[in-house]
């Protein structure tokens, strides 16, 4: 398993692109790199780091990346068809509490789910807290058609805690020593160049985010 140490922060970080000055500079990254499936060829690069206050999370991708596209239009559509990193947790350490799943394209358009298992007992995150999540995007909101050429890209956002407590059945606070269970993911299923990647290693046949027994852990400092 997979260990990431999601450092606390005094002041609020940047939501403008930056990666590796002011304050995310001294963060480090996790590697999205471990392939599950798709066309093994021209492979992206993806990256995360994450910091945290006493009242958010806040999530910095960046990808390098070819044949991106964002087409989905409002909250909850297929954003995993589109070139999309995702951040699936479970607020604690028993991953049988059940877990949110936070999918955004490249274009800033967000899915935000919790659910028990995949399919069970899943519950949309409502519109109006869907609003509360600050978001970045370095891209255009729609993208089609896709850009075929190398092409760097930037998401961030912040996510408060205050959304996460109120659908989750139990939500263990953030603070030093805390463990939440999670992982990353960077995908494109309707790309030209079809993908599945993450984090911690999901060791199933085929591609699946959806098995929270092989989540990494995530550490607050």
């Amino acid at each position: 398993m997979k260990r990431y140490v999601v450092k606390r922060v005094s002041e609020r970080p940047g939501l403008c692109g930056e990666w590796d000055k002011g304050l995310w500079g001294g963060v480090e990254a996790a590697e999205i790199d471990s392939w599950l499936g798709g066309e093994d060829r021209d492979r992206p690069c993806a990256r995360v780091k994450a910091v945290y206050d006493e009242g958010a999370i806040y999530v910095n991708f960046r990808v390098e990346d070819k044949y991106v596209r964002a087409v989905a239009r409002g909250y909850h559509g297929p954003v995993w068809e589109d070139s999309c990193v995702e951040f699936f947790f479970t607020p604690g350490e028993d991953v049988s509490e059940g877990y949110f799943n936070v999918e955004t394209n490249c274009g800033g358009t967000m899915l935000f789910n919790r659910q028990k298992e995949r399919g069970v007992e899943n519950v949309a995150v409502g519109e109006a807290d869907c609003d509360k999540v600050e978001i970045y995007h370095s891209l255009d909101k729609i993208i089609e058609p896709e850009i075929k050429e190398e092409v760097v890209w930037s998401l961030q956002y912040r996510l408060p805690f205050e959304v996460v407590r109120k659908y989750a059945p139990s939500f263990d606070e953030p603070g030093e020593g805390v463990k939440w269970r999670a992982n990353f993911y960077k995908c494109g299923d309707e790309t030209s160049r079809p993908h599945f990647m993450t984090w911690n290693p999901i060791v199933v046949e085929e591609p699946d985010f959806h098995r929270p027994e092989f989540f990494g852990e995530l550490v607050f400092g």
